[in-house]
């Protein structure tokens, strides 16, 4: 990916399943290459979808818990020969449990990824684009940023964290020429219950989480229309979010509580 293209150039981080899959597929479908980045070997997979949508697609195996693979990262892009006009920062990882329970070194690595390693290539990315006039950035937050989260303490601040940092940004680029939103899924179909141990949960167990399609596709739309803040899923998860939104916090932390307690899925 040496030679500058007619097509528009998108980066997706947490590329190889889920949202951000489904994500970069959007972005290929509306005419876009792609770089895309994840750890994990369905990195393969994605490559391979994507090219066969007709996208050039430049794969990045990276940790981007290790700041020498966000700076990795940030090479591939920048040496990809021509400017990125797009960037979803979207890899990120949850754990459910109580706080006095839960792995320290797991919860560390919350912070590291979804909060340290998208404030550093948030921090390359947005550099690039100001230099030169134009771009659009999509966080992926969640509703769990709109209130505290009992069992999911850590992923919720997490989210919190990534939610005002994109408001933040949006405000202070407003005059770049750089445009900056917020995706906010509620329960969404991806591997994040399995791989966060929610999976007792009456949260996880829900059988009526939404399609990461769906979710991808109203995000791609919004990060489009520059709007600030996507509340994306189905019209239960939207609500969901706004009433999260507007609730008291001590109101919306015991409103939450009983779907994310371990063994709830059980009552």
């Amino acid at each position: 990916m040496t030679t500058p293209a007619a097509r528009p150039l998108a980066l997706v981080t947490g590329a190889s399943s889920g949202i951000g899959r489904e994500l970069a597929k959007q972005f290929a479908e509306n005419g876009f290459d792609l770089i895309v980045a994840a750890e994990d070997v369905e990195l393969d997979d994605v490559t391979e979808e994507l090219r066969a949508m007709g996208a050039t697609v430049a794969p990045v195996s990276v940790d981007l818990t290790e700041p020498e693979d966000v700076e990795r990262l940030t090479a591939a892009v920048r040496g990809a020969g021509r400017p990125l006009d797009a960037a979803a920062l979207n890899a990120g990882v949850g754990i459910g449990g109580r706080f006095a329970e839960t792995d320290l070194d797991r919860e560390l690595e919350i912070v590291d990824l979804n909060c340290r390693s998208t404030v550093h290539l948030a921090k390359r990315v947005v550099q690039d684009m100001v230099a030169r006039g134009e771009g659009r950035i999509l966080f992926t937050s969640s509703i769990a940023s709109q209130a505290p989260e009992p069992f999911q303490a850590v992923y919720a601040a997490s989210k919190s964290f990534v939610q005002s940092l994109a408001l933040a940004l949006r405000e202070e680029l407003a005059e770049t020429g750089v445009s900056v939103t917020a995706l906010l899924p509620g329960p969404t179909e991806t591997e994040f219950f399995d791989r966060g141990d929610l999976t007792d949960t009456k949260l996880g167990a829900d059988p009526d989480k939404d399609d990461p399609a769906l979710v991808a596709r109203q995000g791609y739309e919004g990060l489009m229309k520059g709007e600030a803040s996507v509340f994306a899923g189905t019209l239960t998860s939207k609500v969901m979010g706004t009433l999260s939104a507007v609730l008291p916090d001590s109101l919306a932390g015991k409103a939450h509580k009983p779907m994310t307690e371990p063994g709830s899925a059980e009552g």
